[in-house]
């Protein structure tokens, strides 16, 4: 994260006896990115964090990636995913597309997640719907409907649902944050940045638990472990830096507008390895006297390009049976744009009323169980109005 927070107890100086009022040591973890070359805070434990009593291989159930073959656009309904009535956050997350980047999922959680760590890549969890708190070695976090929620990779967490979280989940094979080009060189947003450090929220107190024996779900590079700690890992005390779970509201992005029709990287909210995250927030539109404000014709030749429908009646797609919480996946190699008469339409309006999370990765998105269970098979002939010939 590109500014400082200090919360709880801490010494004087990093690296130096920090003791409890029992005179016992506190144990320092630094948690950092990029070989200690990068972002990083300093945790203070009541108790070891390395201490282990037990490590086990657990089954990754996420199933086969197919191809978008034969290549074409589709459209999926999350709406029509079914999920138990006692699904968690975590370990009921449903995958919907992938590649060597990126995983993309979807989960109707109603129950509390188990203590989990992904340390393969931070994870974006985007809030459809419903309420509930982040639970982190960090502290809490309350979460509720349009937060983005952005945890670091090695981040000990559990999601505790208030009501059902209808939650977009994007696990990186890397690291996420704001674009570089919204940021100075020291780290601060600049002005023309969209959104900014007073829009952010961060843990603002340590959480501590008690426990013994506490099992923590790790995802790594070769796939699941589960650990049994001596101690429950909510022990931290206080923390420093840079590197801390935060959460940005899709309502507090500013967009960008324009005399003509403006491009996607206006509306980038975040980075990952390969891939960009971009909020479709409500906006005045165009105004030039002879603007068209829905999007024109284009071509994907680099990326594929996922669409995430979660507020409001998106103008281009009127006509196509998308709907909220509908997603849309236009491929690299396939040329979209507005349905038919949606062009006509548009002119004349000012304003848009839409909200939409858009996904572009840079390598090919291939389709998981949850991409088949969902998918409207009827939308890459929505331009033509006729099916496909035989």
């Amino acid at each position: 994260m590109p500014y400082y927070r200090r919360v709880g107890e801490i010494p004087h100086k990093r690296h130096t006896q920090f003791r409890s009022p029992q005179g016992g040591l506190y144990a320092e973890e630094l948690m950092g990115v990029e070989g200690f070359s990068a972002d990083s805070a300093l945790l203070y434990h009541r108790h070891l964090p390395t201490a282990i009593v037990d490590a086990v291989a657990v089954p990754d159930e996420r199933g086969s990636l197919q191809p978008n073959h034969p290549l074409k656009p589709r459209a999926f309904r999350t709406q029509d995913l079914k999920f138990t009535a006692d699904a968690d956050a975590v370990t009921d997350r449903r995958r919907l597309f992938g590649n060597a980047d990126v995983t993309i999922g979807f989960a109707v959680a109603t129950v509390p997640s188990p203590l989990y760590r992904n340390a393969a890549g931070d994870e974006l969890l985007y809030v459809q719907g419903g309420s509930g708190t982040l639970e982190t070695i960090y502290g809490a976090l309350e979460i509720g409907d349009g937060d983005y929620v952005v945890i670091p990779t090695s981040c000990t967490y559990r999601v505790v649902p208030r009501e059902p979280l209808q939650l977009l989940t994007i696990e990186a094979r890397g690291h996420i944050g704001p674009p570089k080009r919204y940021l100075s060189n020291k780290g601060q947003f600049l002005e023309h940045s969209p959104y900014c450090e007073r829009d952010i929220r961060g843990p603002e107190a340590p959480m501590l638990a008690e426990g013994e024996d506490v099992e923590v779900l790790v995802r790594h590079r070769a796939g699941l472990t589960r650990y049994t700690y001596a101690n429950h890992p909510f022990d931290v005390v206080g923390w420093d830096g840079c590197l801390y779970p935060w959460v940005f509201n899709i309502g507090d992005f500013e967009p960008i507008t324009g005399r003509v029709h403006q491009p996607p990287p206006v509306h980038q909210t975040f980075e990952g390895p390969n891939f960009v995250v971009c909020s479709f927030c409500p906006r005045k539109v165009d105004y030039h006297p002879e603007s068209i404000p829905v999007p024109y014709n284009h071509a994907n030749v680099d990326s594929d390009e996922l669409m995430f429908y979660v507020r409001g009646n998106y103008e281009a797609r009127k006509g196509s049976g998308i709907g909220v919480g509908s997603l849309s996946l236009h491929p690299s190699g396939f040329t979209h744009g507005p349905q038919p008469g949606a062009a006509e339409a548009s002119i004349g309006a000012d304003y848009f009323d839409e909200t939409a999370v858009m996904v572009d990765t840079f390598a090919p998105l291939d389709l998981g169980e949850a991409a088949d269970a969902s998918e409207d098979p009827g939308y890459a002939w929505t331009w033509s109005g006729r099916g496909p010939s035989r």
